[in-house]
């Protein structure tokens, strides 16, 4: 059974909240029950922020993450916060680009992706955020890839659909950094 509780935390202007609404979206999209709740610091861009979403098999009965399964941190603030409300077992994606520690925790699975030197490579400093949603679809099999594209058509529009290949790439290279690292 599907109950996947997941924080995503980082800098304003990482593409948390984005990241977020995505796998809502997705999953809105498979047929699964969802919430997103953000939360923002009191400075928007460059400020923290960070988002809770629920993928379940059955009805959410509230947004509020009280045990997360997974936890993908995008700076070492956010890490150091949400690190300890991750559940043992659970899932714990770091942006080793920008968090210069290792997890504390031995009895969580952890995954390090260098994603904005990735995203780089892909010609898109924007695009971190998606190589590591990318990672975390394929480690978690939460929702598929492309349930996260679809979405990404949804949301972008017409006007914003040269941005698709680039974002599915990172998708593509986020899922084949977890395979290998398993």
């Amino acid at each position: 059974m599907l109950n996947e509780q997941i924080i995503m935390a980082g800098f304003g202007g990482q593409g948390v909240m984005s990241m977020g609404q995505l796998l809502a979206y997705a999953g809105m999209l498979e047929g699964k029950d969802v919430s997103w709740l953000p939360s923002y610091g009191p400075e928007m861009r460059g400020g923290t922020a960070n988002c809770s979403v629920i993928v379940s098999d059955t009805p959410v009965g509230s947004p509020i993450v009280t045990e997360a399964t997974a936890v993908i941190a995008m700076n070492r603030p956010s890490l150091d916060k949400f690190e300890p409300v991750l559940k043992t077992d659970g899932l714990l994606l770091i942006n080793s680009s920008l968090i210069d520690r290792k997890a504390n925790r031995n009895d969580v699975k952890v995954l390090e992706i260098p994603a904005n030197e990735i995203a780089n490579e892909l010609g898109s400093g924007k695009v971190a955020n998606m190589v590591v949603l990318g990672a975390y679809l394929e480690a978690s099999k939460a929702l598929k890839i492309d349930s996260v594209m679809e979405a990404l058509k949804k949301v972008f529009g017409p006007s914003k659909e040269h941005l698709l290949p680039t974002n599915k790439a990172a998708l593509e290279r986020g899922a084949e950094i977890a395979k290998n690292l398993k």
